[in-house]
């Protein structure tokens, strides 16, 4: 199922959102898109493509600290695949109480029953049995059309076309085989650290595996640090393999930073993968790039023998919290 959700991510992007049952009365101009999980992962790459649109990300129970005034004027995007997160579903009860206006993107259950019930505008996302984070195509377009973003909205339908599956997976499958019995830690430039953290989730939940990650240059002033492997640290260091999303977009001085922290890292016997990414667009490139992460991820779960899709932990802890 995992390889199948993979083979058909490029197809999502054909998915032509509608907002129900009408379009909003009104234009937004501030957002609070409210999701956790999967579909968190999708609204940190819109806010990457467009960083210019007043969002705010609000991953928690309850509303976000927010001025009153700004609450009322915002569109509240209520984003859950399955329709059953307790924690936007949280948001959403407690943003109706207010009278703040709301919109619901999911594939049904309570609440898109909620938003029919209480006259609430929706999106209603494909349910393809895929698990969150593979529904990235979905709610991305989704969210861009709540949002009101025709212009990403209309080139990202492009991706259906443009998305290179076969040489991702045969880079996948290479880069898998390289990261074998090592824990990833992934470096990219700020803005890129919502692709960053595509690739640390799909290492978590689809490779089963510890993995983390960071940016440039936050952690030149210290996570590094930690990696500067001497006798007594050198058994911890030599766990990790650092993955390096280079983009030739970024800020020049970010480039810079990324080669001399290589150059440190090769000195002190620290492993370093290049991941250039790649496209004739940003949208090509950071779906590219999170392909690749799908593939790489998959890979690895199979050289250690795991299930690549189901999140057994996550389901356990979801039945626990609810006793």
């Amino acid at each position: 199922m995992m390889r199948e959700a993979i083979l058909n991510f490029p197809n999502q992007f054909e998915y032509n959102p509608q907002i129900q049952p009408a379009p909003l009365a009104k234009n937004y101009k501030s957002f609070v898109l409210s999701a956790i999980g999967g579909s968190l992962l999708a609204a940190r790459l819109v806010k990457a493509v467009k960083p210019e649109v007043d969002l705010t990300l609000h991953g928690d129970y309850g509303l976000p600290q927010l001025p009153a005034n700004k609450s009322k004027q915002s569109l509240f995007l209520i984003v859950s695949y399955s329709g059953n997160t307790e924690e936007p579903l949280d948001t959403f009860k407690q943003a109706l109480q207010n009278n703040y206006d709301c919109l619901a993107i999911s594939t049904g259950g309570t609440l898109l029953e909620l938003a029919q019930e209480y006259s609430v505008p929706y999106i209603k996302i494909p349910n393809t049995g895929i698990q969150p984070r593979m529904a990235l195509g979905f709610n991305f377009k989704a969210i861009l059309k709540a949002m009101g973003g025709q212009n990403i909205l209309r080139q990202s339908s492009l991706l259906a076309i443009s998305l290179n599956l076969i040489k991702n997976r045969e880079m996948g499958k290479k880069l898998a085989k390289k990261l074998i019995n090592y824990i990833p830690v992934i470096y990219s430039s700020t803005r890129n650290q919502a692709v960053a953290y595509n690739w640390k989730i799909k290492f978590n939940e689809t490779g089963k595996i510890p993995a983390f990650c960071n940016v440039l240059p936050e952690m030149n002033h210290n996570e590094m640090t930690g990696f500067d492997a001497i006798a007594s640290t050198k058994k911890l260091s030599r766990q990790f393999k650092f993955i390096f999303l280079k983009d030739d977009e970024d800020n020049p001085r970010i480039m810079a930073r990324m080669e001399i922290l290589e150059r440190i890292y090769s000195e002190h016997k620290l492993p370093v993968e290049i991941v250039l990414m790649k496209g004739n667009s940003r949208l090509v490139k950071i779906f590219s790039c999170i392909m690749l992460a799908d593939w790489t991820a998959f890979y690895l779960a199979k050289s250690y023998d795991v299930e690549s899709e189901a999140v057994p932990m996550v389901e356990k802890f979801k039945k626990l919290i609810k006793l």
